[in-house]
């Protein structure tokens, strides 16, 4: 058995943080994205891959979270743009959307996740990236590489539709 170098050690460590320290919400972001719990377990191992190749391309210009999330971003992006994805019938599937019930959330309605899922994505990404990943207007703008104003601009949008689609009753 060949011993590991200190790089790999490192990368080992590296990946473990990553995965501990962003594993779940990773998989939920790829969800809310995808809208099918398989896939977004494949992008979260995609993205993980992605992180281990590029790892020495991050240059700490911003933070790790938000590195990890852009990349998640872009190949959930991908899987979206795919033929195979084109040929599937969203509306069947955003009819389909499981209660949370293997993430670890106490979502017992999943009106507001589907109307969430309807949004462009210009306006589900901030939604997203804001109250489920808990992100600070200036880290969307990393994220997304837009100005903050547009960030809340587009987020007080989205709100305004959320608030419209749901009406009182949802809408908090």
């Amino acid at each position: 058995m060949a011993s590991s170098t200190p790089v790999d050690r490192e990368m080992e460590s590296v990946m473990s943080e990553v995965l501990s320290s962003y594993g779940n919400t990773l998989l939920r972001m790829c969800f809310l994205y995808l809208k099918d719990s398989h896939l977004a377990e494949d992008a979260v191992q995609d993205t993980l891959i992605k992180i281990y190749k590029n790892y020495d391309k991050f240059k700490g210009n911003s933070d790790v979270k938000t590195w990890v999330m852009r990349i998640a971003i872009n190949v959930c992006k991908n899987y979206l743009r795919s033929s195979w994805w084109k040929r599937i019938d969203e509306s069947a599937i955003l009819e389909n959307i499981p209660v949370y019930s293997s993430y670890e959330t106490n979502v017992q309605d999943d009106t507001v996740v589907a109307e969430i899922m309807k949004l462009s994505p210009k306006y589900k990404d901030v939604i997203i990236l804001y109250y489920y990943q808990e992100m600070k207007i200036r880290q969307i703008s990393d994220v997304l590489k837009i100005p903050e104003a547009t960030v809340s601009t587009r987020l007080s949008r989205a709100k305004n539709i959320l608030k419209d689609k749901l009406g009182g009753w949802y809408y908090d």
